[in-house]
């Protein structure tokens, strides 16, 4: 998917680019995923339909691909403090609190289409869930060679879905935009404790 996309893309410039992936998620956010159609999406870039096809072969890639462009740091950034709880909160920061409220926003108007949309399934996994996925198993990994972690501490395998978890649960449950604050407390009081990992009393 990421080869084909790439050359398909190829002609546009990046500021367009970031252009055309900004009204899609702002269409995303006003009308949720199944309301939002690629005429929509041409009528508000002033582009045509059959470019937007032609470079992203549908709604269910462009929506997802323009939520990997604004997400901080992407899946390229390597973090390595020294430490679990360091590298895992320098995870968190890189995204402030209104990136995180907007990113809550589009989740919530993705809602059950991610489950009901074969494609959109697709696209979500492997350009959103498996970056993140790999990312956060290099953080864990290097955990386990320093000896933070042991290697067969079961909730090595669930880090990923205890942060969505949180992050979800957050508005969900509180009514609350998910903040680094909040988060920087989950990881502390949740996150930390279940690998293992002693953290220090304020």
């Amino acid at each position: 998917m990421t080869e084909v996309a790439t050359a398909r893309r190829s002609r546009i410039t990046p500021e367009r680019e970031a252009e055309l992936y900004g009204a899609t998620l702002d269409l995303l956010r006003e009308v949720g995923y199944e309301a939002l159609t690629m005429d929509a999406v041409a009528a508000r870039t002033k582009s045509s339909k059959a470019t937007l096809y032609r470079q992203w072969g549908g709604k269910a890639e462009l929506v997802v691909r323009a939520m990997r462009h604004f997400k901080p740091g992407g899946a390229t950034v390597d973090v390595d403090t020294g430490s679990l709880r360091g590298d895992l909160h320098a995870l968190l920061v890189r995204e402030d609190d209104c990136a995180m409220e907007q990113t809550s926003a589009l989740m919530r108007a993705l809602g059950m289409a991610v489950h009901a949309n074969p494609d959109l399934l697709k696209a979500f996994r492997e350009l959103l869930i498996e970056p993140e996925m790999a990312e956060f198993h290099k953080v864990l990994q290097r955990a386990v060679d320093r000896g933070e972690v042991h290697a067969d501490n079961p909730a090595v395998g669930y880090v990923l879905h205890m942060m969505i978890g949180a992050f979800v649960a957050r508005t969900v449950i509180d009514e609350l935009p998910p903040t680094q604050a909040y988060l920087r407390d989950y990881v502390n009081a949740v996150v930390l404790p279940a690998l293992g990992v002693t953290v220090p009393v304020p």
